[in-house]
């Protein structure tokens, strides 16, 4: 899950409020189905559907609606609100649930705090569940003004790591929602880092490095692991090639990390709809 929702989620673990659920989109839309947003009756809103005029008509409606039935509203395209358009010219229906079960809330953030799948059901025959995914976390390896600058900038866009300046991996190995990042000159250090990240399941693993450094660690590394695992190793890391400043290097390795686990997250997705159709 990303920031917003995860927000949202918390703030209903903790505060009676409506659960605002995005469930179907018709045409394109800034968000994906499964967006949350969060109305406290103290007035306190979390998560992010669209521009701030959506929030706080949702706001408005899940008012009206306490202590009503959860009621799906269609908004934009094919909306018998006239007043209230989408710049998009898209179509969005919007699940208004103003007694959400909490427990199960609470539960779902339970799971994801132990980077554990989780679903919550949603009274709606349109999305009846709504699947959680444990957000991107990332290992970072290394103690220069590289791994300060994205330490940075991941704490900004609101995504956990861990910064390990001594080169030495943690005893448990990463799960499969983790990127595993070498940010040090050091070289000769990151072959134990990366037979750890390589016999994990990690969605993503990157290391900087010249050439011939490359080279190198790609010759050691082939002795003790199979071509499919080396495959594996994005190197050198980053979408943006020859950096030559710490923060755009951070800004490169951060992308292709967020890239990764989105695509770990539509892949995980894809088999479970894949499962739940067979």
């Amino acid at each position: 899950m990303n920031p917003h929702d995860l927000a949202a989620l918390r703030l209903l673990a903790r505060a009676e409020g409506a659960l605002c659920t995005l469930t179907r989109i018709e045409g394109s839309f800034s968000r994906a189905t499964g967006a949350h947003l969060a109305v406290a009756w103290d007035g306190r809103m979390r998560g992010a559907l669209a521009d701030g005029c959506l929030e706080a008509e949702l706001a408005l409606q899940a008012q009206r609606l306490r202590g009503r039935e959860a009621t799906t509203l269609r908004y934009g395209r094919g909306s018998p609100v006239i007043d209230f358009r989408l710049p998009c010219g898209s179509g969005l229906d919007i699940l208004i649930d103003p007694a959400p079960d909490r427990r199960a809330i609470r539960a779902v953030l339970r799971d994801l705090a132990a980077r554990r799948p989780a679903v919550l059901a949603l009274p709606d025959p349109a999305l009846p569940q709504r699947l959680c995914l444990p957000p991107l976390q990332l290992e970072v390896f290394g103690a220069g003004p590289e791994c300060r600058a994205l330490s940075r900038l991941a704490r900004v866009m609101g995504i956990a790591s861990a910064l390990h300046p001594s080169g030495r991996p943690p005893a448990r190995r990463p799960d499969p929602w983790t990127a595993v990042l070498l940010l040090s000159h050091d070289h000769e250090r990151d072959e134990p880092i990366l037979d750890w990240a390589l016999d994990s399941e990690a969605c993503h693993i990157a290391a900087i490095g010249g050439a011939r450094a490359r080279q190198r660690r790609a010759e050691r590394l082939a002795a003790r692991h199979d071509p499919g695992s080396l495959s594996r190793l994005r190197s050198p890391a980053g979408l943006i090639p020859a950096t030559r400043d710490p923060a755009t290097l951070a800004l490169s390795v951060l992308a292709e990390a967020v890239a990764a686990h989105q695509a770990q997250v539509a892949a995980f997705a894809d088999g479970q709809g894949a499962r739940l159709r067979g």
